[in-house]
């Protein structure tokens, strides 16, 4: 593909940013089949929960160069998402990429693909994600190919620039703004319950007759 640069995206909506912190990511689950991201990409280092703006890099196989340059714009908030195009033998992302990222004060980085230098990189905390770790990285080669802030895929999940990425121990969400949106007041009203409904399964109650499973399966076999 052609070399292509792009804007950085519209800030993140950061009162929308802050009530996604109080969700627990798995809930959204129960709205949403679209986002989730391939479950072998997972985290490397960092802990607690990852809410960012996207900042989509392309590279190739072997060039990190966009990915170098890339480092040097992003601010707070934002989470770098990086498509090697495939690549499952180079990393992209190490030691000096992600203190790069965290200086600028990054909320996180995700390589659809490897990473390096995981000693270090758990080190400086920043939330990384990443399908694996090697000790093959990419160089610097200056090729005329790849693009920062273009449409990517990354775990399986189309990325546009400025979607929110969503991530966890459980694993990453990366979707539109308004998607999540739409979706999250219900999600919190289920968080709200939870406690409750967990208290009534320690106190005897079957749990398909409180999620209304029992009686769902009663309508089933009676029409039978």
């Amino acid at each position: 593909m052609p070399l292509s640069i792009r804007d950085l995206p519209a800030p993140l909506d950061t009162a929308l940013a802050d009530r996604l912190r109080t969700v627990d990511f798995p809930t959204l689950g129960h709205y949403l089949e679209e986002g989730f991201c391939d479950a072998a990409l997972q985290r490397v280092a960092g802990t607690g929960k990852l809410v960012g703006r996207a900042v989509t890099v392309r590279t190739t196989a072997t060039d990190s160069t966009l990915l170098h340059h890339a480092a040097g714009l992003v601010g707070p908030g934002d989470v770098v998402v990086v498509d090697t195009g495939g690549d499952r033998r180079h990393a992209p992302l190490g030691e000096v990429v992600v203190n790069a990222l965290a200086a600028r004060g990054a909320a996180g980085a995700v390589v659809d693909g490897l990473c390096t230098d995981i000693d270090a990189l758990r080190a400086v905390g920043l939330p990384v994600y990443a399908y694996g770790r090697t000790p093959l990285t990419t160089k610097l080669h200056g090729l005329a190919d790849g693009s920062l802030c273009a449409p990517v895929t990354c775990g399986g999940v189309p990325v546009h620039a400025g979607d929110i990425v969503l991530g966890d121990a459980n694993g990453l969400i990366i979707a539109p703004a308004g998607r999540l949106s739409d979706v999250l007041d219900e999600a919190l009203a289920d968080d709200a319950e939870e406690p409750a409904l967990v208290a009534e399964l320690w106190a005897g109650a079957p749990l398909g007759a409180l999620t209304g499973a029992t009686e769902t399966l009663r309508r089933l076999t009676a029409s039978r």
